[in-house]
């Protein structure tokens, strides 16, 4: 299987933490790249319309914590598709039916929960491409026909000190050192976790990647990963919905 298209990704998200780390997620995959971030749908709005098209984004995500009505939601997204074609995938903290509801009918393509899309959001990205509105499985009760986001990938060959390496160091971008502070072992034995990660997570992948990423980047992709089973799963529930 090789990579899918690459898509540009607008975030437009109110909390600077949250929007540093969806950045760094979106960074590290190919298949993703964080064109713009943002922190209010005024800011978005001016932004929009003063880009040309070939640069506008793929897909947006939006913060719900800034949408507080059915009505603010209505609004955002109609003067969104005035200007911009991207899909709009809201992001919530827990599931709202009223703003779930909006989302749907304003033309919005998803409203998932960020718990449950974890790291796995440069995965979801590509993936909701695939569906007219998408959604997570705490979010999944509002929308029955909707497509539910599938777990990740578990690579239960890992050990729990190797995807504790592998978090810190391939998804938090910590070095050996720090690392080895962390978990109170040495940073020897921390690069032999990541090695030994390195070679589960390619004996466990069929993606066929590009010459030029960068061990880290593959081990990223590769560890953040939607299960490949779950997603046919997903596609073939999906269709059954639709008949």
């Amino acid at each position: 299987m090789k990579l899918g298209k690459s898509y540009k990704v607008a975030v437009v998200e109110a909390d600077f933490f949250a929007a540093r780390a969806i950045a760094s997620y979106l960074a590290w995959d190919r298949r993703t790249r964080m064109i713009k971030q943002l922190k209010s749908i005024e800011v978005l709005i001016d932004y929009l319309a003063s880009t040309i098209e070939a640069e506008l984004p793929d897909t947006i995500l939006l913060d719900a914590s800034i949408l507080l009505r059915p009505q603010d939601v209505q609004e955002s997204l109609a003067r969104i598709k005035v200007l911009c074609k991207a899909h709009v995938i809201v992001m919530s903290r827990y599931p709202i039916k009223e703003i779930a509801q909006a989302v749907y009918e304003s033309g919005g393509r998803g409203y998932v929960i960020r718990e449950d899309v974890g790291l796995q959001v440069s995965w979801m990205v590509g993936w909701a491409r695939e569906y007219p509105f998408v959604v997570t499985p705490a979010s999944a009760s509002l929308y029955p026909d909707a497509a539910v986001l599938p777990d990740g990938r578990e690579f239960p060959e890992l050990t729990d000190r190797v995807r504790q390496a592998l978090m810190l160091c391939v998804v938090e971008g910590m070095s050996a050192e720090l690392a080895a502070d962390e978990m109170g072992l040495s940073p020897h034995t921390i690069r032999t976790y990541i090695k030994e990660g390195y070679s589960i997570l390619e004996a466990n992948d069929q993606m066929e990647y590009p010459t030029e990423l960068s061990p880290q980047e593959k081990a990223f992709m590769r560890f953040t990963a939607l299960s490949l089973d779950h997603i046919e799963k997903t596609k073939h529930d999906h269709e059954e919905t639709q008949d």
